[in-house]
């Protein structure tokens, strides 16, 4: 019988890329208004194909959680995945 090899530490998939201070704090104004406002927001998330749209009915700062809902349905995005806060056309 083989042992199956344990995954190597130093060898993960791609990193999120930094953002700096400012960046965050962008995003941060952008969700907010968003969820005050109840308008829809478009989010492109770090490894995602598809952007995330939707109305943002939470931000949880315990979890650093985003919650989107869309059709009923809600997506939890990490705050620190997001790259870029929209409005849809």
């Amino acid at each position: 019988m083989t042992a199956v090899p344990k995954p190597g530490k130093g060898k993960s998939g791609p990193k999120r890329p930094t953002r700096d201070e400012f960046e965050l704090e962008v995003i941060g104004e952008r969700l907010v208004e968003a969820k005050q406002e109840d308008s829809e927001a478009v989010l492109t998330i770090w490894g995602r194909d598809e952007p995330v749209y939707g109305l943002i009915v939470e931000m949880d700062s315990r979890t650093k959680l985003v919650h989107v809902m869309k059709y009923g349905e809600t997506v939890k995005v990490p705050f620190m995945d997001i790259m870029k806060v929209g409005s849809p056309e």
